[in-house]
């Protein structure tokens, strides 16, 4: 246990210097936004009077640095600011779409997971065949398909052509009653409310943006799987354990965990990406999760939503790390 906690007090070092950082970078980029977000809220025809006063209200009129020291006060007061688009606290906001769009994430990543893994796998035992090229062309058409375009196709398929779908537009549909709100995930909140209704609505809705995200993301986790699990059947132990006449199977699954390490690796950093990277997918299906809710504060210079979002995903991107330092840690108690 003392190995562990020296091992987890290493790693939380960093999380404060690195929000920072995120935070900062994040502010000074902003600024190159082009747009008034005082013209913005008072309107065109304002009077430059009133804007001169909007501007001080909002703390436009001070230096970049004083703007800066005041936005960071108020977050470790646990104030993210207000919205001028929706004109509620920024952290209400993300805390009603967050939920949104980690359901989405969440269930992708798992697809992902239950194509990319097994595929990868068996593209590493058998060096030719079917099965081998299905792998490498996946893999390959994955890296290169937009996952917006892919959503698109799949809505003109199976909601315009066919149907069978509802149609792409939020989480449930506007005739269904939703549950109330617990956990934010729409699924859970269902079964909590035993609403059988809303469960398979948004059962529906579900299903093309995740496989869409899940689709484009498997080609990752396959290549990473096939790659690290070809490197360790080329092992000496893997090689040692054929000429002991060890059967296929047990080298592969050994080959298997000690691959673990690198597609560990590869499923943190595609849903770090994903927080942020889902965001055209979220806009093509009108998800309303919180990537096009920061999406459309870049688009007014609404500031306010985009530093919330981008510190909540760092935050939620350096839990995942942690987590998955301590699936490491697990893995190979040796790892320091």
């Amino acid at each position: 246990m003392k190995r562990l906690y020296l091992f987890l007090g290493k790693r939380l070092i960093f999380v404060i210097p690195q929000l920072f950082g995120i935070t900062l970078v994040s502010f000074l980029f902003l600024q190159l936004i082009p747009g008034d977000p005082a013209v913005l809220m008072a309107g065109p025809f304002a009077t430059p009077s009133v804007l001169e006063n909007l501007r001080a209200e909002l703390g436009l009129d001070k230096s970049l640095f004083e703007q800066f020291l005041i936005y960071i006060s108020n977050v470790l007061r646990g104030d993210l600011g207000n919205s001028w688009q929706t004109t509620r606290p920024v952290a209400e906001d993300l805390l009603q779409r967050f939920p949104a769009t980690l359901e989405l994430i969440v269930l992708s990543l798992l697809l992902a997971l239950a194509i990319g893994i097994p595929l990868g796998r068996a593209g590493a035992r058998l060096k030719k065949g079917v099965t081998r090229r299905t792998a490498d062309y996946y893999g390959l058409f994955a890296g290169a398909l937009p996952d917006f375009w892919l959503g698109l196709v799949f809505i003109y398929i199976f909601y315009t052509v066919l149907t069978i779908v509802p149609a792409p537009l939020g989480r449930i549909d506007f005739f269904i009653i939703p549950p109330p709100s617990v956990t934010g995930s729409l699924l859970i909140d269902s079964i909590i409310d035993l609403n059988f209704a809303a469960f398979k609505n948004a059962v529906g809705h579900l299903i093309l943006p995740v496989v869409t995200l899940g689709l484009i993301n498997a080609g990752p986790i396959l290549k990473m799987t096939q790659a690290t699990m070809e490197r360790m059947l080329d092992e000496d132990f893997s090689k040692y354990g054929a000429l002991c006449g060890l059967p296929e199977k047990v080298i592969a699954r050994k080959a298997f965990r000690n691959s673990l390490p690198s597609v560990i690796t590869i499923v943190s950093v595609l849903f770090g990406f994903l927080i942020g990277g889902a965001v055209l997918v979220e806009i093509v299906f009108s998800w309303g999760g919180a990537g096009q809710y920061a999406v459309n504060g870049v688009l007014n210079a609404d500031f306010n939503p985009v530093l919330g979002f981008v510190l909540v995903s760092a935050v939620f991107s350096l839990v995942i790390y942690l987590i998955v330092d301590l699936l490491y840690f697990y893995i190979d108690p040796r790892t320091t």
